[in-house]
């Protein structure tokens, strides 16, 4: 009857389902827990998924198998979030800088394939670069020479096969439709997408101002 009387003091998650028997290893547990909670000492959640980590930077997610091994070294609900906090911090923009940096190359490797070899590309670079210094404004070559599609709209324009540039901004006694030209040709759906409809646009405007029937394609 003693048992009995002092099982019933025992709240049940200490019992084993089955045999009533007593769990210290829970029993253990909890006290830990408890010791921790007076000390002021954090804890880990009871499971990997009771974190919360805010990722609103958009940059990434959390990672499930990521917050298990987190959780596996006790890592506490400001720990967690530190780590990946850091990682947007540090990593991110690492990876990214590594990625442009491995796009450039393949960039130039498609422009000295497209241009006939290293030696050819080589000469035809520097001829395209003197051409933009002269002809157009800095922020526009810097735009042109960042892509492939950029450099052979580039290439085009010193050719004669497209209009070129204005290198100073427009005058204030410009019209206005010189204004809109100038930038409808820096805009990326014309040097790059070669949008068919937006280039017709284009074309049309300086036909307009100019009577020109030269094709800017």
């Amino acid at each position: 009857m003693t048992e009995n009387l002092l099982t019933n003091e025992i709240p049940e998650k200490f019992l084993d389902p089955e045999s009533g028997e007593l769990r210290l290893d829970r029993l253990l547990q909890s006290y830990r827990a408890l010791e921790n909670k007076l000390s002021g000492t954090p804890v880990a959640p009871k499971s990997p998924e009771d974190y919360c980590i805010d990722c609103g930077h958009g940059l990434f997610t959390p990672d499930p198998d990521i917050n298990a091994r987190l959780h596996q070294l006790g890592f506490t609900q400001e720990q967690a979030q530190e780590v990946y906090n850091l990682a947007a911090e540090k990593m991110v923009p690492m990876i990214a800088e590594l990625a442009a940096e491995f796009q450039a190359d393949r960039e130039v490797e498609k422009l000295i394939n497209h241009f006939g070899g290293a030696e050819n590309w080589k000469e035809i670079s520097r001829q395209l670069l003197s051409f933009g210094r002269q002809n157009l404004p800095p922020e526009v070559l810097e735009s042109l020479s960042s892509s492939f599609e950029g450099v052979l709209a580039l290439h085009r324009m010193m050719k004669g096969e497209e209009p070129r540039l204005s290198r100073t901004p427009a005058k204030s006694g410009e019209s206005l439709g010189d204004r809109e030209l100038s930038s409808m040709m820096r805009d990326p759906r014309y040097w790059r997408d070669r949008d068919p409809a937006f280039i017709e646009k284009v074309t049309e405007g300086f036909k307009k101002l100019y009577g020109s029937s030269d094709r800017m394609s």
